[in-house]
């Protein structure tokens, strides 16, 4: 597009902080980027630049993961759900384009503050994942991510549940999101949302959030699995109050 300018230089600052921090729980967590990128990039430029912008950075920076992943996820549970992300992906990037941007920012943080009251409640599943609600949460998951790449809440609220050690949830979250990018990448680029300004955006963010990737993935090692789960219901309450509406 030949008239695209690049963002003022403190727009442009604070989208690369926005990175770096969504990059490190991206890489500590295996979800979080969302809910700490979204929030801000949105108020600084516009959630239809944003939400395209961070699933080219976040899901590129996160393939180095994918083989470990791959080997250590319940890969049939991860299907289940990413069949259902197939179906509610390209609902939420339509809600996107045709709802108010507040509308879709209280919307996002009401379902992340559902989610975490769910989650201290003390409430669990016990039972084993059955089809029908792992593709109903998938759906849930995929309508979520193609209206603001927040998928993972639906996600980690299905499996943060259960009795899952945190190393087997990480993977398979991060093997989810690298089924569902390809969806989420082709919904995008039919919506006209995958525009020259992303892909510009994205090379001056992308190194930054693969710093951040990088350094999350390394603290992740050093951290205790109660430690890991109480940083995961901490980044939902954060994400759902910095992208709260009254703040502008």
């Amino acid at each position: 597009m030949s008239g695209f300018i690049l963002p003022a230089p403190a727009l442009l600052a604070g989208t690369l902080l926005a990175s770096f921090l969504a990059g490190l729980a991206r890489g500590f967590s295996g979800f979080g980027s969302a809910l700490i990128f979204v929030p801000l990039a949105s108020a600084l430029l516009g959630p239809r630049l944003a939400v395209p912008l961070l699933m080219l950075i976040d899901n590129l920076s996160a393939l180095p993961m994918v083989p470990a992943a791959w080997r250590n996820a319940a890969r049939r549970e991860v299907a289940l759900l990413a069949a259902g992300a197939m179906v509610g992906t390209p609902l939420g990037v339509l809600a996107l384009l045709r709802l108010d941007p507040v509308v879709v920012r209280w919307a996002m943080c009401l379902l992340a503050l559902a989610m975490l009251a769910l989650l201290v409640s003390g409430w669990r599943y016990r039972g084993r994942p059955v089809t029908p609600l792992s593709l109903a949460v998938g759906v849930v998951a995929g309508i979520c991510g193609g209206l603001a790449q927040m998928s993972g809440p639906a996600v980690l609220a299905y499996w943060l549940g259960g009795a899952v050690p945190a190393h087997r949830i990480r993977s398979n979250i991060i093997l989810f999101f690298a089924f569902t990018s390809v969806v989420g990448a082709a919904t995008y680029l039919l919506s006209g949302l995958l525009t020259l300004e992303v892909v510009v955006l994205s090379l001056l963010a992308g190194p930054v959030f693969a710093l951040g990737t990088w350094m999350g993935a390394r603290l992740f090692g050093l951290a205790s699995e109660a430690t890991f789960r109480r940083i995961c219901l901490i980044l939902i309450g954060l994400a759902a109050l910095l992208g709260l509406p009254l703040w502008q």
